[in-house]
C-alpha cells in the first residue's frame, strides 16, 4: 500500500450549487485530514458542506449553514478523520457568491 499527500482546493465557491471539492479515485481509500475555508469579503457568509456516501447513495451536512466572518479562516475536521472509499465526496457551498476559497489535505491510500 502506497500513502500519497495531496491538497485539493476551490476557488470562488458557488452560492447557487454544492461545488465537489474532493472525490475519492477508484481503488482508493482517503483520508481527509483538515478543510480551510476562507472568507475573502468583509462581511460574514453562511457555509455548508456535505460528505456524499457513494455506497449508499446518501449525502450527509458536515456543516450546515456556518457563518464565517469577514476576512476569516475556519479550520474544520481539524484532529478528526474522515475516510472516503471510492466514489464518495465532499462538496461545498457558499451563502454568497465568490466569496469562500477551500483548501484540504487529504492523504490517498493505494
Amino acid at each position: 500500500m502506497a500513502n500519497t499527500f495531496k491538497n485539493a482546493a476551490l476557488k470562488d465557491v458557488s452560492n447557487t450549487s454544492y461545488d465537489t471539492l474532493y472525490t475519492a479515485p477508484g481503488a482508493t481509500t482517503t483520508v481527509i485530514l483538515a478543510v480551510s475555508l476562507a472568507n475573502k469579503t468583509g462581511n460574514a457568509v453562511d457555509t455548508y458542506v456535505q460528505f456524499s456516501d457513494s455506497s449508499t447513495a446518501n449525502t450527509h451536512q458536515v456543516l450546515n449553514s456556518v457563518s464565517i466572518p469577514g476576512k476569516t479562516t475556519l479550520e474544520i475536521l481539524a484532529g478528526q478523520k474522515y475516510i472516503l472509499e471510492t466514489g464518495d465526496a465532499i462538496k461545498i457551498k457558499a451563502g454568497s457568491a465568490s466569496a469562500i476559497d477551500v483548501v484540504a489535505g487529504v492523504m490517498e491510500i493505494t
